[in-house]
């Protein structure tokens, strides 16, 4: 009786298998490192035989992507209960632990990899920044968006990926005060377009309502107070 044999796959579980070995690889080093080689000794099997599930590495990178572009859209979701800043704070921290698991792969992404310039991956990007942009609105109870409030919720969502990007290089400012500070910067940024708008105004106070004295929001505009009496 032979005993240890590997048991037969069927083509869908073994294209999962595969991208889930790719996405593992992928956020551990650059993708441009990454050869098919590689991924077929994780895999356990042959190099011809990933080629016969996906054409090429460019393929086979740009499905790691959907499945890791689904997961870092999922990661925005979460439920409208409690202070707008401290969901935002639950949200931020997801979202960097998915950066922090996957940071070789993020980099590629936003910087520039193999499947980068096609237009299924920018696609993807796009879904994951539109997936956050509708979770913020929906955050803010808005369904029809003034223009500065669709201005304020995409530069945080630029500026978030940025910070990522800078976060990863190095890694010199403490992951969690990053976190602390990006929620900070969506009240400011909100904030200023407040300054100049009745109605952005109104939305900001809607946002600080339920805020408590302990809360991100509120702690941001005790350092400000701080701040400006020196």
């Amino acid at each position: 009786m032979r005993t240890g044999a590997r048991r037969r796959m069927g083509v869908e579980e073994r294209r999962q298998q595969l991208i889930g070995v790719a996405l593992d690889l992928f956020s551990r080093r650059s993708p441009d490192e990454v050869s098919i080689d590689e991924i077929a000794s994780a895999a356990g099997i042959s190099r011809p035989l990933v080629y016969h599930y996906f054409p090429g590495k460019l393929s086979l990178y740009e499905a790691a992507l959907k499945r890791a572009s689904d997961d870092l859209a999922n990661r925005f979701v979460e439920p409208r209960e409690g202070p707008l800043g401290a969901r935002l704070l639950r949200v931020t921290h997801r979202y960097f632990d998915f950066v922090d698991e996957h940071g070789p792969g993020f980099s590629a992404l936003m910087r520039g990899g193999p499947a980068v310039g096609s237009s299924r991956t920018n696609a993807l990007v796009d879904g994951v920044r539109q997936a956050a942009y509708v979770q913020i609105l929906s955050h803010l109870d808005v369904d029809t968006p003034p223009a500065r409030l669709e201005l304020v919720i995409r530069s945080w969502i630029s500026l978030a990926e940025s910070t990522a990007l800078i976060w990863l290089d190095g890694r010199r400012i403490p992951r969690q005060e990053l976190e602390i500070q990006l929620v900070h910067d969506f009240a400011a940024l909100a904030a200023v377009s407040a300054a100049q708008d009745a109605e952005m105004a109104a939305l900001l106070r809607g946002m600080l309502a339920d805020e408590p004295t302990d809360g991100p929001f509120s702690e941001l505009a005790g350092r400000l107070v701080a701040l400006a009496r020196g």
